[in-house]
């Protein structure tokens, strides 16, 4: 009620595990970065390494062309059954968040109870109340979707001992969703980072660039995580640029692998990102992990990138080179860059629209990755996409559905050279039509096989 001075707003999801296990996944650090939804850009700053009572997380998110900082402060603490948190500094007046978890036989319910009072008063609640209860709407479907579905994905393992998982390139867009997941599962995560170690963050510093790394701290993981690299899609392919893309691969890859290779107790697993690139502009050629690598410069890399791991490989350890995709993340990559022209209704074709779209969404990447370090006879290349390329007109008219916009008005790929050189031109209209039949022969299931569903949820456009 507009007359009211707070508001109130509930929403409830029922997970098919105990309350105990839904509990713990909460109280897991990686929590926060798994419910956030994911068309908004959060930063943490500070999160305690708890939800007991004075426990405070601070992150910022932009509010418009501002950044706006969210201190929240958790009080009554009561495991498994409920914990709350309130806004000390944010957006509104007032905030209170409460989280119940109640038992219902072999699934929990999980009563999300928020009270709130809007900035300005009745001005406020006049102009922004319905657009705040539509934002929670979403937020919260989108919440309810991610925690469904990782409890799943972290039930088809629940059998076996949980893993000290050891990533590289974690602050990266595939990396953070992938260690705060990982961490959600209840894995010993630990990341390898360039920067100074935090204290009390499990970090090992490294500089492959130098060859740099102690050997003696990488004893005793079970698994090994290489998402590093420089940025593909970030800036034009000078020649330089082009040298520093493939080194920052292959010589961090051959470090890690000759370092692991000459482990006393080396890990059971070594997987290294790789990408789609090595298949080349094909055309309207079906391409799976039994393909030929094609010519070119992202080839020639991917080629390289893979060879880089062979002294892990050849000292036993289990290698697995993730071909991924189009990742589809509204925060950064593809997706991102495509948005405002789109909603500017100018994300038509490139060209004619005819070249093969491989793509995939966030969630089955991060389930993908999971699923084949957790499987014990998976290695070798796979392909992280899609099992339904389309067209990239095809996905251009996609995108436009999900944002009501027009999807007709054609960029020309000089207007792509021109703004950004021939990487974006390379990037754009080359042709993959990749097909995961590896990853679908292991039993993977994926939760996003139409491209229009995988957008709808990765931006919150779902049909009523």
């Amino acid at each position: 009620m507009i007359g009211d001075k707070y508001m109130r707003f509930e929403y409830q999801t029922t997970v098919e595990a105990d309350q105990k296990v839904v509990f713990d996944w909460f109280e897991r650090r990686g929590s926060f970065r798994r419910l956030m939804p994911p068309w908004e850009i959060a930063e943490e700053v500070r999160s305690d390494e708890t939800l007991e009572d004075g426990a405070q997380r601070v992150f910022r998110f932009p509010l418009g062309p501002l950044k706006m900082t969210w201190v929240a402060e958790h009080v009554g603490y009561e495991p498994p059954e409920k914990f709350e948190d309130f806004m000390r500094k944010g957006p509104f007046r007032s905030w209170h968040h409460v989280h119940r978890f109640i038992e219902n036989g072999e699934t929990t319910i999980v009563q999300e109870e928020v009270e709130y009072e809007l900035p300005m008063g009745f001005l406020g609640r006049m102009f922004g109340s319905r657009n705040v209860r539509n934002r929670l709407d979403r937020m919260f479907r989108a919440r309810e979707l991610r925690l469904i579905r990782d409890m799943q994905r972290h039930s088809d393992f629940r059998h076996l001992p949980r893993k000290r998982i050891l990533v590289a390139g974690s602050s990266g867009l595939i990396g953070r969703q992938l260690v705060a997941f990982l961490d959600t599962g209840g894995h010993e995560v630990w990341r390898l980072v360039r920067r100074t170690p935090k204290e009390n963050c499990n970090e090992i510093q490294w500089d492959p660039s130098s060859k740099e790394i102690d050997i003696s701290s990488l004893e005793g993981f079970d698994i090994v995580i290489h998402l590093g690299g420089a940025g593909i899609g970030d800036r034009r392919w000078t020649k330089s640029r082009k040298i520093l893309i493939e080194k920052s691969r292959t010589e961090s890859t051959d470090l890690l692998a000759r370092s692991l290779a000459g482990l006393k107790l080396k890990p059971d697993v070594f997987l290294i990102s790789s990408a789609i690139g090595w298949y080349g502009d094909r055309g309207d050629e079906i391409l799976d992990e039994d393909s030929e690598a094609g010519t070119g410069f992202l080839p020639q890399t991917c080629l390289a990138w893979e060879a880089a791991a062979n002294p892990a490989r050849e000292a036993g350890i289990r290698t697995i080179h993730a071909r991924t995709g189009v990742v589809l993340d509204a925060c950064g990559g593809a997706l991102q860059k495509m948005l405002l022209p789109a909603k500017m209704g100018a994300g038509g074709p490139i060209g004619f629209g005819r070249q093969w779209f491989s793509w995939i969404s966030m969630d089955d990447q991060i389930y993908a990755l999971h699923h084949l370090m957790m499987s014990t006879d998976t290695e070798g290349a796979y392909n992280l996409t899609s099992p339904d390329p389309l067209q990239q007109k095809s996905f251009a008219k996609a995108l436009g559905r999900v944002l009501r916009r027009p999807a007709f008005m054609p960029t020309p790929p000089f207007a792509i050279w021109f703004l950004y050189g021939k990487m974006g031109v390379a990037l754009t209209t080359e042709s993959q039509r990749v097909i995961p039949t590896r990853l679908m022969q292991t039993g993977y299931r994926f939760e996003h096989q139409v491209a229009e569903d995988a957008l709808r949820d990765a931006l919150g456009k779902w049909r009523t």
